[in-house]
């Protein structure tokens, strides 16, 4: 059976929670969680540089003097790569880096991360995670008590003081707020810490059991 630890916001033990082993308890798979990794940076990528090659700089129609009797080097157009303004010899081109994974694979490569996380000991539950004030003074001094700098904060969207909680954490450099539906490989793997509520981790469950 696997268990973990609960605390409160001060920082303190106030429980144990039983964790679900179909989804923090799985055999991880490092060569899936790399290419979820690399599915998310890539999908990520604009994807937007792009240079013009000598068949699509403007000018150029004619010789830029005649072949022979100049006593200058032969030239075709003044497109062509050696001219300013002209055409470069391998431009990079605008294209789309993504590329698929299908449904299956990305759960299992998320179950992966939490399990990681669980293993590693780097999962913190909170019995809650309560803001009457949209106060960063206030969500740092929870950090502290938790002993977190880099953290992925995980909680219900859906709570009342749901807004407070991603105000007090925008301007906290290192942290990042996240809701249930929105959780990535990337993000758990890139912070320290997961610290998640405890209400966060049923549905959680839920979704991927």
């Amino acid at each position: 059976m696997l268990k973990t630890d609960v605390f409160n916001i001060e920082g303190n033990k106030v429980g144990e929670m039983e964790l679900d082993e179909a989804v923090f308890g799985v055999e991880v798979n490092e060569a899936l969680v790399h290419e979820a990794v690399v599915n998310q940076m890539a999908n990520n990528r604009q994807g937007t540089k792009g240079t013009l090659t000598r068949a699509e700089v403007s000018g150029g129609g004619r010789k830029p003097w005649a072949q022979k009797g100049t006593g200058r080097a032969r030239q075709g157009s003044i497109r062509s790569p050696q001219w300013k303004g002209g055409g470069v010899v391998f431009a990079p081109k605008m294209r789309d880096f993504s590329f698929g994974m299908n449904k299956k694979q990305k759960r299992q490569a998320l179950k992966s991360a939490l399990t990681s996380r669980v293993n590693d000991n780097k999962m913190i539950v909170l019995n809650e995670l309560v803001l009457n004030n949209a106060k960063t003074k206030e969500m740092q001094t929870i950090l502290n008590n938790l002993k977190v700098n880099k953290a992925l904060v995980v909680f219900d969207r859906e709570q009342a003081t749901a807004k407070n909680i991603m105000l007090a954490s925008r301007n906290i450099q290192g942290v990042k707020t996240a809701g249930i539906n929105t959780i990535n490989v990337y993000d758990i793997l890139k912070y320290d810490n997961f610290v998640v509520t405890k209400e966060a981790v049923e549905k959680i469950q839920e979704v991927y059991r």
